[in-house]
C-alpha cells in the first residue's frame, strides 16, 4: 500500500514539556502562567497558523510539531519542495527554527524534520522512504526498552529490522516489535488523515456567563473528556485524535486538531486544552472578544479499542487515578516532591538509580521522552548507559537501600583488632564483628569480598580508591561496606 505524502514541521525551540498539572491544587498559585510556557504557546500558535495559511486542516502532533497532507498544497503551489520552502520562509518571519521534512508517511517525516537544520528542508522523494529509514538507528524508536534491546541483539539500524520477518519480528517481541517492524518498513500505523466518524461523538459544555477564567475551562474539559471517553467505550472505540474547539463571546471560534502516539487519557486531553487555552488568552483575549461562552471536544480520529496486553505478572502502568494523586502532592509541596527511580550504570549502587519528577515527558504513560541534559540524557535516559559492563560492579542482586550520605563503621577481628586491607587487596584477618554508628557491635555471620575499585587516578581531587565487602551479622541483616585509607563506612543495605 502506497503510503501518503506527509509534510512535517518541527520547531524544536517550541516543544514545551508537558506538564500535566490538572487537580485543582495544581492550577492555584497560577499554574498556568508560566512564563516560558506562555510565550512558547503564543509563539507556536502564530506559526500553526501561518502553516494553515498553505493547507487549512493540519494537525497539531505535539506541541512544537505540525503536519499535513502535502499532496494537496504540492499540486496548488507546484511541487512539494517549493510548498515546503515557503512555509520554512514564512516560519523563519517569526525568528523560529523551523525544519520541515516531507516523506511517505508521518514517521519518515518526522525523522526528515528531526534531520533538516536550521530551517533547512529534508526531501525523501516518493519510493526512496525505505532506503531513508534503513540508515536510521534503531533508537529513534518510541520504545527505549525496545530499541536497546534490538541494539544488545546485534540489530543496530531499522534497515536490519525490517529485514527481518514480520512473523518471527511479531513472535519474539510482542505487539511492540511487530508495530516497529511496520515503522521500519515505512509503513505508518495509522492514516495522517482519516475521515471523522460518521456518528456525531462530540461534547459540548455552553458557560452562561462566559468563563473568562482558564482554570474552570481546563477542569470542564477534563469532564467532557470523560464523557467523551465513556461513550467511545461502550461502542467499543478509543479516540487517537481529537478536534478542541472554543467559542467566545464575540463569536470567534477558535479550534485545533490534537494527535498522540498513544491512546488519550482524559488527564492528557485536559492538558492539551491547558496549553492551548494558554495560547488562545494571549492572542485572542488579547483582542477583546470576551469569555469563553461554549467548549466542544470531538474525537476526530477514532480506532477499534483492542485492549491492552500486559505482561504475564503484571506491568507498571500509570492509570489516572495515580497520576491524579501524584499531581496532588505535586501541587502541595512541589514539582519536585514525587519522584520515578530510572536504573543506569556506574560502579557504585549510589549511581545506579536516578531520579526525576514524576509527570515530566513520557511518565504519564507516553513514548518518547525529553529529558534535561546532565543527569539525564536528551531521551530522559541516565547519563551512564546500564546496558554497558561496567568492571568493577558488585556482582549479583542489587541492595534495597542505599544510604545517601555513608555511615561510619567500625569491623573488627576475633582478637578485637581493626580489619584493614593493603595495597594488594589482601585482608589482615577474617571481619569478626561490625559496628554500624554508635549501636552495638553484632557478629558477622559470613561475609563475601574484597572487590577493590580505584577511580580517576589521574585526577588527584577526585581520586577514590576503596575495597569493598558484603557482611552478613546475626541479626539477619546484610551490609554492603567500603573500606578506604582504614575507615569502614557502610554504602547500602539489603533487606
Amino acid at each position: 500500500m502506497t503510503q501518503e505524502r506527509v509534510l512535517v514541521v518541527r520547531c524544536p525551540t517550541l516543544c514545551t514539556p508537558e506538564q500535566g498539572a490538572l487537580e485543582q491544587g495544581a492550577l492555584e498559585q497560577g499554574a498556568l502562567e508560566q512564563g516560558a510556557d506562555r510565550q512558547a504557546a503564543r509563539l507556536f500558535e502564530r506559526v500553526v497558523s501561518a502553516v494553515m495559511e498553505f493547507c487549512p486542516r493540519v494537525e497539531v502532533v505535539e506541541p512544537g510539531v505540525c503536519a499535513f497532507a502535502a499532496r494537496g498544497p504540492a499540486r496548488y503551489f507546484g511541487g512539494e519542495t517549493i510548498v515546503a520552502t515557503k512555509i520554512a520562509a514564512a516560519i523563519a518571519r517569526f525568528g523560529v527554527d523551523g525544519r520541515v521534512g516531507i516523506a511517505d508517511g508521518m514517521f519518515a517525516a518526522l525523522l526528515a524534520a528531526g534531520a533538516a537544520t536550521g530551517d533547512a528542508v529534508t526531501f525523501i522523494p516518493p519510493g526512496a522512504t525505505p532506503e531513508f529509514l534503513g540508515g536510521q538507528p534503531v533508537s529513534v524508536l518510541d520504545d527505549p526498552d525496545l530499541a536497546g534491546l534490538l541494539h544488545r541483539l546485534g540489530i543496530r539500524t531499522l534497515g536490519d529490522l525490517a529485514g527481518l520477518p514480520e512473523a518471527d519480528v511479531a513472535s519474539r517481541f510482542g505487539a511492540a516489535g511487530e508495530k516497529a517492524h511496520r515503522l521500519a518498513s515505512g509503513r505508518d500505523m495509522r492514516p495522517l488523515d482519516a475521515r471523522p466518524p460518521a456518528q456525531d461523538l462530540s461534547v459540548t459544555q455552553e458557560f452562561d456567563p462566559p468563563e473568562t477564567m482558564a482554570e474552570p475551562l481546563v477542569f470542564a474539559a477534563k469532564a467532557l473528556a470523560e464523557r467523551m471517553h465513556a461513550t467511545l467505550n461502550a461502542k467499543g472505540l478509543t479516540c487517537v485524535r481529537i478536534q478542541v474547539q472554543a467559542t467566545w463571546e464575540d463569536g470567534r471560534e477558535s479550534s485545533r486538531l490534537w494527535r498522540h502516539d498513544g491512546l488519550l487519557t482524559a488527564v492528557q486531553v485536559a492538558d492539551r486544552v491547558r496549553w492551548q487555552l494558554d495560547a488562545w488568552r494571549t492572542d485572542a483575549l488579547g483582542e477583546g472578544p470576551g469569555g469563553v461562552v461554549s467548549l466542544r471536544l470531538t474525537p476526530d480520529q477514532v480506532v477499534r479499542a483492542t485492549g491492552q496486553q500486559l505482561a504475564l505478572w503484571g506491568e507498571a502502568v500509570v492509570t489516572d487515578r495515580v497520576a491524579r494523586a501524584a499531581m496532588r502532592v505535586q501541587a502541595l509541596l512541589g514539582h519536585e516532591a514525587v519522584l520515578r527511580p530510572r536504573l543506569g550504570g556506574g560502579r557504585n549502587v549510589s549511581e545506579q538509580v536516578t531520579h526525576r519528577p514524576f509527570g515530566e515527558r513520557g511518565e504519564l504513560g507516553e513514548k518518547g521522552e525529553f529529558g534535561e541534559k546532565g543527569e539525564f540524557g536528551e531521551k530522559g535516559e541516565p547519563s551512564l548507559p546500564a546496558e554497558q559492563p561496567w568492571p568493577g560492579r558488585i556482582p549479583g542482586a542489587a541492595p534495597a537501600v542505599v544510604y545517601p550520605v555513608t555511615r561510619e563503621a567500625t569491623v573488627t577481628d576475633l582478637a578485637g583488632q581493626p580489619v584493614t586491607v593493603s595495597g594488594r587487596c589482601v585482608i589482615s584477618a577474617a571481619p569478626a564483628q561490625l559496628a554500624v554508628g554508635t549501636g552495638r557491635p553484632r557478629a558477622i555471620t559470613g561475609w563475601a569480598g574484597p572487590w577493590p575499585l580505584t577511580e580517576r587516578w589521574w585526577d588527584p581531587d577526585a581520586a577514590s580508591r576503596r575495597a569493598r565487602f558484603q557482611l552478613v551479622t546475626d541479626d539477619g541483616r546484610a551490609w554492603l561496606a567500603a573500606v578506604s585509607d582504614g575507615c569502614w563506612q557502610i554504602e547500602a543495605g539489603y533487606w
